[in-house]
Parts: C-alpha cells; sequence; structure tokens
C-alpha cells in the first residue's frame, strides 16, 4: 500500500505540533506524560515565590511550582504547583511560602493535616500561608533597635547642646584655671612625696630603732597583761564585799544607835547635855575674860594676895 505525499506530510506536521507542544510544556516543568496531582493556592503576596520553585513536605522534594498568575481584579495570586508522590493528606492541609536564606529564594512546602476534611484530590485549592522570612525577622529586631538608637542620637544631641550652653567663654576660662591649679598641686605634691621620701631614706636607722623600741614595749605589755591576768581577781572581788558588808554593819549601827558612836548620834539626850555644857563652857570663859583676878592670884613681891571683890558686871 502506497501512502500519499498529503497523508505523509500531515503526519509530519502533527508529529512535528505534537512534539512542539510537549517540548513547550516540559521547558515550562510540564511533563505530559506524568500522572501528577495538580494543587493550587491563593495568596496576597508570594513573597517572590517563582515558577519552578521546589514543593516540600517535611523538607522532602515532592514536586515544584508550575505557575502563578492573578487570580481577580483585586490582585490576588493563584499558585499551581504539582506533587509527584502518592503521599495521602487532606484538602484541609496548608501550602506554605517559605524561604531558605538570602541567595536560595522561596519554596513552598504542604504542610500535611490529618483526620480533617476529604483526601486531597488532583485540582484541589488549599489553605495558604507565609512564613516570615529571615528579613522580616531582622526587620522585626531592627526598628525597635532602630527606635532606640534614634532615641539615644537624640539624648545625646539635648545634652552636648546643653553642655555648649553650659560651657560659655567665661566657664572655659575657670576650667582653664582650675586645671593650671590643679598641675601646680601635682608638681606640689610630687615635690613633697619626694622630701618625704629623702626623709625617710636619712632616718632609716631612727626608724627601725623606734620600730625595735616598740616592739619591746609591746612585749613588755604582753607579759605586764600575763601578769595582771593572773591575779586572783576572785580573791579580790571577795574582800571588796566583805570590806562593803562591814561599812553596811557600822552604817546600820549609826542609824539605830547601836554602840556609843550609835548612841551619840541616836541619843537626844546627849544632844542636849552636850549643847548644856558647851553654853557653860562659853560662859565660863567669857567670865574668865571679864574677871580674871577670881580665877588667878599672882604677886610679884611676895605679897598677900588682895582680897576678891567681884565687879559689878561679874558673870553669875
Amino acid at each position: 500500500m502506497k501512502i500519499s505525499k498529503e497523508v505523509r506530510t500531515a503526519i509530519l506536521v502533527l508529529s512535528a505540533l505534537a512534539i512542539l507542544i510537549f517540548g513547550y510544556n516540559y521547558l515550562k516543568g510540564n511533563n505530559l506524560l506524568d500522572k501528577d496531582r495538580n494543587f493550587y493556592a491563593l495568596y496576597d503576596n508570594v513573597e517572590g515565590l517563582a515558577p519552578g520553585a521546589a514543593v516540600t513536605i517535611n523538607g522532602l522534594a515532592v514536586g515544584k511550582v508550575l505557575g502563578i498568575e492573578f487570580a481577580d481584579t483585586q490582585g490576588k495570586l493563584v499558585v499551581h504547583f504539582s506533587v509527584k508522590t502518592d503521599f495521602n493528606f487532606t484538602n484541609k492541609s496548608t501550602a506554605q511560602i517559605y524561604g531558605n536564606g538570602f541567595i536560595s529564594g522561596k519554596n513552598l512546602s504542604i504542610i500535611p493535616a490529618f483526620g480533617e476534611g476529604r483526601s486531597a484530590k488532583s485540582g484541589d485549592t488549599l489553605l495558604s500561608a507565609v512564613e516570615s522570612g529571615i528579613m522580616d525577622v531582622v526587620n522585626e529586631r531592627l526598628v525597635p533597635l532602630q527606635n532606640t538608637i534614634e532615641s539615644a542620637i537624640h539624648n545625646t544631641d539635648s545634652l552636648v547642646m546643653s553642655v555648649n550652653s553650659i560651657l560659655n567663654v567665661e566657664t572655659q576660662r575657670n576650667l582653664q584655671h582650675a586645671i593650671a591649679d590643679f598641675s601646680i598641686i601635682a608638681n606640689e605634691l610630687k615635690t613633697t612625696t619626694r622630701s618625704a621620701n629623702n626623709l625617710l631614706a636619712n632616718n632609716q636607722d631612727k626608724l627601725e630603732s623606734t620600730l625595735s623600741n616598740l616592739d619591746v614595749v609591746s612585749k613588755d605589755f604582753s607579759t605586764l597583761s600575763n601578769k595582771l591576768s593572773k591575779i586572783e581577781i576572785e580573791a579580790l572581788v571577795a574582800n571588796m564585799e566583805k570590806l562593803l558588808n562591814d561599812f553596811e554593819g557600822i552604817a546600820n549601827n549609826l542609824k539605830t544607835g547601836k554602840g556609843t558612836a550609835g548612841k551619840l548620834l541616836q541619843d537626844e539626850q546627849v544632844y542636849v547635855n552636850l549643847e548644856r555644857t558647851s553654853k557653860q563652857m562659853e560662859m565660863l570663859l567669857e567670865d574668865m575674860r571679864l574677871n580674871p583676878k577670881r580665877y588667878v592670884h599672882f604677886s610679884l613681891f611676895g605679897k598677900k594676895a588682895k582680897e576678891y571683890t567681884p565687879p559689878a558686871d561679874s558673870l553669875r
């Protein structure tokens, strides 16, 4: 059987067209011969996810992103991706965009859900989520740090302005004078220190002798302290207590009128007799002063003493 030229041309064109379609889809990442499951997910922002990115489950690559297109006029994006494995998960699973690093870009991870919903089938739309990337975390940490740095810079600027306002020309002049005076004081202290060192060096022998004497005095004081510690303190205290008791007994005897001294202090008749005797002695002395001839008869030439005539003012 002979095939006509037209039939061969048609077969060649159809074959070329099939190869073109297959090659185009293959280059886009779609293998028409594979029996992969295709899924979709809606996002407000794909965070740089691109077609050809890996699709993983628990870190294992199980597919790739086939395409990303606008889903509506509001700017939502639909991500079309394939899953080559037969691993079973439900249609409540989540397709989460995550980033591997600064260079590798974004990938898509399926977070399986079990026990909720039905088994996911090709063509289902899964839930969507976007993991915070490294830059988001860095920005989250840097924003408070930036605010703190700006506040610190502002405070530093205010402090510098305050210092500038305080350090006027007169204050600067006073500070210069104070620094100059401090330099003079430092030089004087240096001179004094040098003099003290020279004094110590010149009197080293005397200082050593003084220290030796102090050592001897310290030893003597230690010996004296040991001797004092050996004194019978208890016997001394007992004697003091006995002496105090004796004084207390004497005081009680005086108070109660016992003994000669107690009777002198407590007997009123003794006091009256002493007072009466004192008055009589006073009268006697006064009479002797006024009338001495009554008590003394003296003659230089041996004459007989005249008979005493009491005067009119004599005490009787």
